[in-house]
């Protein structure tokens, strides 16, 4: 028995281009899936594709912090069995220093843009029953770290959203889950943090990383677990949020 095989099934991916969205891209190709990868940066998104197996796979090029993007991408898809939500950014700033533009732009990439992606997707039929859901939150939900106020906050909200999906869909044996990864190893957590905050956040990340016992993690790490939600081996699966990383509290 090949376990998690995806033979037949068709992935969406956003954040494709690099860190969990590419690994999971390469993972899933590899079981067999069919994948669309979409991104907004054509050139690492063919980069991407050519660590791929298989020859079946589609790109979509866009930025998915517009409507606009968001409804091409979700006309221009065939229907899927699978949806990551792997689109995302930190962007550290304390909350003295919270101004509303980083509340537009954190909340529009970490939770408007999955939410909306999907709406348009099931407004359009384009998600087959007993497909799966998945969205990437944060273990910082459970346990914050300095800066990440927004972020969390964001991501949080995607977690409660991703229930109600869950409970939505349970009749079509559409499942909707979350991870809650902690710190991974991906050009992520490499974002520069805003002018004059930049000390104060490298001094939080070194207090965090003690967290860690078992080390800071890899995208692959994260794939592999989105692997099994995507398959059918998890179809009682559904409605939750996944810890990963042994962050002590």
């Amino acid at each position: 028995m090949n376990f998690c095989n995806l033979t037949g099934k068709t992935i969406l991916i956003t954040g494709a281009s690099s860190g969990i969205g590419r690994q999971t891209a390469i993972l899933v190709s590899q079981q067999g899936a069919k994948v669309i990868i979409a991104g907004r940066d054509e050139a690492r998104l063919m980069e991407t594709l050519t660590m791929m197996t298989g020859s079946e796979h589609q790109l979509y090029i866009g930025d998915l912090t517009e409507e606009a993007s968001i409804f091409a991408l979700a006309k221009m898809v065939p229907e899927i069995d699978g949806l990551v939500h792997g689109a995302g950014i930190v962007g550290p700033t304390p909350t003295k220093f919270i101004r509303q533009s980083d509340i537009d732009h954190l909340l529009r990439i970490n939770f408007e843009t999955p939410v909306l992606l999907t709406s348009r997707l099931l407004l359009l039929k384009k998600l087959r029953n007993k497909g799966s859901v998945v969205f990437i939150s944060t273990i910082a939900t459970r346990s914050p770290y300095f800066g990440g106020a927004l972020y969390t906050c964001a991501k949080a909200g995607l977690e409660a959203y991703s229930r109600s999906l869950a409970l939505e869909l349970v009749k079509r044996g559409i499942r909707s889950n979350c991870l809650q990864p902690g710190l991974v190893n991906t050009p992520l957590i490499n974002q520069p943090a805003s002018e004059g905050q930049i000390e104060m956040v490298e001094e939080s990340l070194q207090r965090y990383l003690h967290k860690y016992p078992m080390g800071v993690g890899e995208a692959s790490d994260v794939a592999n677990t989105i692997l099994f939600l995507l398959s059918d081996e998890s179809r009682w699966v559904s409605g939750t949020s996944i810890p990963m990383g042994s962050v002590i509290q």
